[in-house]
């Protein structure tokens, strides 16, 4: 059984992980996930990519204890850092749908999305300092997006409950109904332009680095150089001076 499958449908990439019992993830699996994030750059009509699980209650125990030792350890982090960095490239908005156990690895790929939703039964930790380790990707990302909560979850290794990974900014919210709040979200996403959704996202991910200053010279720079070269943006003053739907060209 493929551990990772995934269709495109709706405008998003649907991304199912499926290595039961709780979606460990092997340097096998974590090299079907970059196989299955591959080819989407040049690809205008998907708009978001979904992670999400087909095992009931678990999202993903994380990456296997296993590839953790002397031996195999840097080939595993070479493969499971280059499916966020895969992640942080995409054009796509990217979506995480959370029901259950979601710990180490899995919390880490959960927390890089733009958009992380859960279930209240989730739980979201990092207990790599329980086998003697820490968490690489954890430690850039959490102190960015959970800044008060990076230093006890990294540390202590205990999980939290979903409704408090969405109070310190863990997760984006709770909902009680994952898959009808997901296609949601994916039909928003899917009237958007592409051209625009990437830039966008380019300048959430750039203004989160370096001080503000920076940050905004950045930002000022993708929206005059980036934005402007785009005709969507014509199209889409237009529209609204029109009163009328965008016609969109994703370019």
């Amino acid at each position: 059984m493929d551990t990772v499958r995934f269709e495109d449908k709706d405008g998003a990439r649907w991304i199912t992980l499926d290595r039961p019992p709780v979606n460990v993830l092997d340097i096998a699996t974590i090299e079907a996930l970059a196989a299955a994030l591959a080819s989407l750059t040049d690809r205008r009509d998907l708009k978001a990519v979904v992670l999400r699980s087909a095992i009931p209650r678990t999202f993903s125990a994380g990456v296997d204890v296993r590839d953790h030792t002397r031996e195999r350890v840097t080939t595993m982090l070479a493969a499971f850092h280059g499916v966020f960095r895969q992640l942080d490239a995409l054009p796509q908005a990217t979506i995480a749908a959370v029901d259950g156990t979601c710990l180490g690895g899995g919390c880490e790929l959960a927390a890089f999305c733009d958009v992380a939703l859960a279930t209240a039964r989730s739980v979201f930790g990092q207990p790599e300092i329980d086998v003697g380790c820490f968490p690489p990707l954890a430690s850039v990302v959490l102190p960015r997006i959970a800044p008060r909560a990076a230093a006890e979850l990294i540390l202590t290794g205990a999980p939290i409950a979903a409704g408090e990974a969405a109070r310190v900014g863990l997760i984006s919210r709770v909902v009680d109904d994952l898959e009808a709040e997901t296609r949601r979200l994916v039909r928003l996403l899917a009237g958007k332009s592409a051209a625009i959704l990437k830039r966008a996202r380019r300048a959430l991910r750039d203004g989160a680095d370096g001080s503000f200053s920076e940050a905004l010279a950045r930002i000022e720079r993708l929206y005059v150089e980036g934005l402007l070269a785009t005709e969507d943006m014509d199209e889409g003053v237009q529209a609204f001076l029109e009163k009328r739907p965008p016609r969109w060209k994703d370019g």
